[in-house]
């Protein structure tokens, strides 16, 4: 995908999470998500931490090569990872010291934005360049790819139990399908009765390989889930 493009699936995947929570009272940014132990508010903050991280990297442009891409800098963080439990306990507590949880949806509709305006300004001026983040050097579009595979992750967990909410839109969703193809290596391929959002879900441990997807997947299946 070129780098405009990226900009694109961004500014589409962070929009999808503004509509998830536009409108949502503070009852309902206390239902359930699929990450344990948060709920929408705190999921929120931790998408809100992105956007933050986002506005900071693009503004920080480094010298290359890159030592990683929007593929190979998810396996510097394994699914079950001791950082993910306190990365969890610590956004839990900062998301319960706003005054009520929809200051943090007025919060986020104005980072996320923000962060996408950036991001069209780097690849404007910069479309090979390269951004640090996290102890690793990307070029821009896969940074932007991997703030995109994020976003429509947690925009699937957002939703478990906000039924009348939009799904992730098309373009954010094909770059999230894309770096779990990546992961998965070019000697597998996802089963096929496999929709995208289960895709993802499977890929992400969020839901458990049934017996059928085991046989289609073969050796591969071990390597379930691909990405935390």
């Amino acid at each position: 995908m070129t780098p405009h493009g990226q900009h694109i699936a961004l500014a589409q995947a962070y929009d999808g999470i503004i509509r998830v929570v536009t409108d949502l009272d503070d009852t309902d940014l206390q239902r359930p998500t699929r990450c344990r132990g948060w709920v929408v508010a705190d999921l929120l903050f931790h998408l809100l931490c992105d956007a933050q991280r986002a506005l900071v990297t693009l503004a920080s442009p480094a010298d290359g090569p890159p030592d990683t891409d929007d593929v190979s800098y998810w396996r510097s963080f394994p699914p079950g990872d001791d950082r993910d439990a306190r990365h969890a306990w610590w956004a839990r507590r900062s998301a319960a010291a706003f005054d009520r949880p929809g200051e943090i949806v007025t919060t986020w509709r104005d980072t996320a934005p923000a962060a996408v305006r950036a991001a069209g300004a780097a690849v404007r001026e910069r479309p090979d360049g390269c951004v640090t983040t996290q102890g690793h050097v990307l070029r821009t579009p896969d940074f932007l790819a991997t703030l995109t595979t994020e976003a429509v992750v947690h925009h699937l967990d957002l939703t478990v139990d906000l039924p009348d909410a939009p799904a992730p839109g098309g373009l954010a969703t094909a770059v999230a399908v894309a770096t779990m193809d990546g992961l998965l290596s070019d000697d597998a391929v996802r089963p096929a009765g496999w929709d995208d959002a289960e895709y993802l879900r499977k890929a992400t441990g969020r839901e458990p390989l049934a017996e059928r997807d085991r046989m289609e997947l073969g050796e591969a299946a071990g390597w379930f889930p691909l990405l935390g």
